[in-house]
């Protein structure tokens, strides 16, 4: 398992897009600070100038490459070669972009505090009050932490649609499809008042899981699911995506 890991950050490490992801993480974030207005400046300190978004596109990229690129070039037969089972080869990409999540979301915030005393300078201060009565540094870690779980979830969702899907770009741009349209299409299925009940635990409507918890009047009208019930329905596909991904890869000839 070690080697395999060491093997995953080895190419993370030569991956262009992971060096240069987060230069495009803070170029997206100046670009939030700007487009958004005054009125707006404690919501994007709450989400880190629209952070959770841009790392989920990162994300989908970088993901989607993971195994989908090795297919192509047939690169996974080495790894497999080399490693004890498969079942490390799968974890070991697993536990190296987590960490890469994390790294991003760390960014993100330091990012945040960098901007927020140099090119967006307000008259807000991280000890007052905002969402659920708590001081505005704090709605700031707290959504870092839940978007983690929400990031999460599209990571397992993209580790499964690689591993049914050998072209990347396919991956890509289907990852794309779901975590920008997939509110859309959520919605569309609730507000169709059939098994409302039923369809509300769509995985769909999982991934609104951070941008309810810091817009829950607005948000939750179209979930129809507290926050709670959505962090549990997303650990829960977490955890139904890692294995369907797994198994499937596990399947898979090369």
């Amino acid at each position: 398992m070690l080697y395999s890991i060491k093997q995953e950050f080895y190419k993370l490490n030569h991956k262009k897009i992971a060096w240069i992801a987060p230069i495009i993480l803070l170029a997206l974030m100046i670009l939030a600070g700007y487009s958004l207005s005054a009125e707006e400046n404690k919501l994007l300190l709450a989400l880190c100038f629209d952070a959770p978004d841009w790392i989920m596109f990162i994300l989908v990229v970088v993901g989607a490459t993971t195994f989908s690129m090795e297919f192509q070039n047939n690169a996974i037969l080495t790894l497999l070669y080399k490693a004890a089972n498969k079942v490390n080869v799968y974890l070991s990409k697993y536990i190296v972009l987590f960490i890469y999540d994390v790294f991003l979301h760390l960014l993100a915030l330091i990012y945040t505090v960098f901007l927020h005393y140099t090119l967006f300078r307000t008259n807000v201060k991280w000890t007052a009050t905002y969402l659920y009565g708590q001081p505005v540094w704090k709605n700031m870690l707290q959504a870092t932490t839940i978007d983690l779980v929400t990031t999460m979830l599209v990571i397992t969702l993209i580790f499964l649609l690689s591993c049914l899907i050998n072209n990347n770009a396919i991956v890509v741009t289907v990852g794309f499809l779901l975590v920008f349209m997939g509110q859309a299409v959520s919605s569309d299925l609730l507000n169709s008042n059939r098994f409302i009940n039923l369809m509300k635990w769509n995985p769909l409507n999982m991934m609104e899981l951070t941008r309810q918890f810091c817009n829950y009047s607005m948000y939750v009208q179209t979930t129809h699911l507290n926050n709670s019930q959505i962090l549990n329905g997303s650990l829960g596909y977490i955890a139904v995506f890692f294995i369907l991904g797994y198994l499937v890869f596990r399947q898979k000839r090369f």
